[in-house]
């Protein structure tokens, strides 16, 4: 970050007294607010149009975690149960909460949900999204099948 910047490291102290576990949090935070907006504009019209809607909303964010990229909440999520930081779980958990309350209307919202933290998980270890484009057939035949398109 300070690379990227060009600014001075006790910069960035100043702007996050808290240091990483600051950072990170706030990212966490910042991503969380970005995926609920987006979250809100699904189109709501069936569950199938919603977990459509879902999965093609994804599908590029996915696509970049393939590449190295990754989720800053669940990257909060990790790092806060590896160094025991509350901050970091709060971030992540208000974060993901407010995903699923966000999707609440609809039965399948922790499922849509994990779905996005495991496809960035087997994205990224595996440098693809085939698992993630698979998982989506399967998904979608399956809520087509139970609620109809």
């Amino acid at each position: 970050m300070l690379r990227e910047s060009g600014a001075a490291r006790g910069a960035i102290y100043h702007h996050f007294p808290g240091g990483k576990s600051q950072l990170v949090a706030e990212a966490a935070t910042d991503n969380g607010n970005e995926v609920r907006a987006l979250l809100a504009q699904l189109p709501a019209e069936s569950p199938a149009g919603v977990v459509r809607g879902f999965l093609a909303l994804i599908r590029p964010v996915v696509q970049e975690s393939a590449g190295g990229s990754g989720c800053a909440v669940a990257a909060a999520a990790m790092a806060s149960s590896a160094h025991n930081h509350d901050s970091l779980h709060s971030a992540a958990a208000v974060a993901i909460g407010s995903w699923i309350g966000e999707l609440a209307a609809h039965e399948l919202a922790s499922s849509l949900v994990t779905i996005l933290e495991g496809a960035h998980v087997l994205a990224r270890a595996t440098g693809g999204i085939d698992r993630f484009d698979e998982t989506s057939r399967a998904v979608t035949a399956l809520v087509e099948h139970r609620y109809g398109r």
